[in-house]
């Protein structure tokens, strides 16, 4: 079976952080992802999505994002239902996050600045223990800030194509 959720979308309010009484640390909020298509207005509609994550991820999401900000969401869907005060038994769907991306920098919330790119730091989970044990993958660094490791200021891949042929023997091949 698969069960997997890819969002990109912004904070409708600020994360919800809370925690269990074993401790354990769990966020809520609302992305709104626009819709591929426009309405008979010419409008653009968007769906509100609910989103959980749990322990160091939720941390980090109530830390560093806030209503607006840009994110990217890796999970899965979840149903579960519950009986309200009034008897009545109510359904709630929603995504559980395994991986949170801050998709803009600090400070820069619902605007779009070209030359600084996304930023690159994620949550996703580590080998060991549960899955929602979140440790900090990448650099932080965006293009152009020299993170990469040919020490190039200007983040250009030096093996990239160049349209010359590369000269590799089938031995050199792996497979």
């Amino acid at each position: 079976m698969i069960n997997r959720v890819v969002l990109v979308g912004r904070l409708t309010r600020d994360p919800e952080l809370r925690y269990t009484p074993s401790g354990v640390a769990v966020a809520n909020f609302t992305i709104a992802v626009n819709r591929p298509f426009s309405n008979q207005q010419g409008e653009r509609d968007a769906d509100f999505i609910s989103i959980v994550v749990w322990r160091r991820a939720a941390e980090n999401v109530a830390n560093f994002v806030g209503k607006g900000s840009l994110v990217g969401i890796d999970g899965r869907l979840q149903t579960r239902s519950y009986d309200n005060n009034e008897g009545k038994r109510v359904y709630i769907t929603e995504v559980v996050a395994d991986s949170v991306q801050f998709l803009e920098p600090k400070g820069q919330k619902g605007g779009s600045n070209p030359s600084s790119g996304p930023n690159t730091n994620t949550y996703q989970p580590s080998g060991a223990g549960s899955p929602n044990d979140f440790q900090p993958s990448g650099g932080g660094q965006r293009r152009g800030q020299g993170s990469n490791p040919f020490n190039d200021p200007f983040g250009d891949d030096p093996f990239a194509n160049d349209g010359k042929p590369i000269d590799i023997s089938d031995d050199d091949l792996p497979f």
